[in-house]
């Protein structure tokens, strides 16, 4: 079996924003779709998995997105799983428009955790044989991301049943919205994120309470923000985010 998976999806009304343009949560269940499409068809799905009280957890993400293409553009996406190192199972993404030109790139880390224990566990110990193509489309050791020390906006949330996914824990795509509607409204009115950095270090339920923190790194024609998520009873850390922005092309 060829190591790539390519799925194509066209962009619908309800995932486009107020310009026409998709959005990034779109962009975002786009990548998990083909993600689990493709576990599923190499046997290693989160179905797959749960007989063996184990799971799936996106651990960190790196998206780069380029432009967004409109309302009834068909995409295809690439994806293939590029490595194990040790305790995480890393995975590649390219998304192409229909001519063919590559629009967003992304790389992640996932780790297999068993649910029961609550402790990883190595992949390589739990996972059918299959192919890897090692070509990585971003470069990145996940190395530390820095953590928001003098917020500048903060905005609270509260965790609804629609957030949740199979493992029934935030689903991570509502994290990164978390973080984007805790910026400025200049900002979400004029720009779109180009380059997300994402650091997925806990686990919300239904009904906890959340904070979104923002720190302002640079007010340049390229903003730059650093995102902390944290539960409010206790300030627990959820997800850290770095994102940089360009201006509505």
């Amino acid at each position: 079996m060829d190591a790539t998976y390519q799925q194509q999806f066209e962009i619908r009304s309800y995932e486009i924003d107020s310009t026409g343009k998709i959005k990034l949560a779109a962009i975002l269940n786009y990548l998990q779709e083909v993600a689990n499409q493709h576990a599923t068809r190499l046997g290693a799905s989160v179905v797959d998995l749960f007989p063996k009280n184990l799971t799936w957890v996106l651990s960190r993400y790196h998206i780069k997105i380029f432009n967004y293409p409109s309302w009834g553009e068909t995409i295809q996406i690439n994806t293939w799983p590029s490595a194990i190192q040790n305790l995480f199972a890393l995975r590649e993404f390219e998304m192409v428009n229909n001519k063919n030109e590559k629009f967003s790139i992304a790389t992640s880390s996932w780790m297999m955790v068993d649910f029961k224990k609550k402790q990883p566990v190595r992949p390589k110990d739990h996972l059918p044989q299959f192919q890897h193509r090692t070509e990585r489309v971003i470069p990145d050791n996940f190395d530390s991301i820095s953590v928001v020390k003098k917020p500048d906006l903060e905005l609270p949330f509260r965790v609804r049943m629609a957030d949740l996914d199979l493992n029934q824990h935030v689903n991570h795509v509502s994290y990164i919205e978390w973080a984007i509607e805790a910026m400025p409204a200049e900002i979400l009115k004029n720009y779109r994120p180009k380059h997300m950095e994402i650091s997925f270090r806990g686990e919300a339920i239904y009904g906890d309470k959340i904070l979104s923190r923002t720190q302002i790194l640079d007010n340049s024609e390229q903003p730059s923000y650093l995102h902390q998520i944290v539960k409010e009873k206790n300030n627990k850390e959820l997800t850290r985010l770095k994102t940089k922005w360009q201006r509505f092309i």
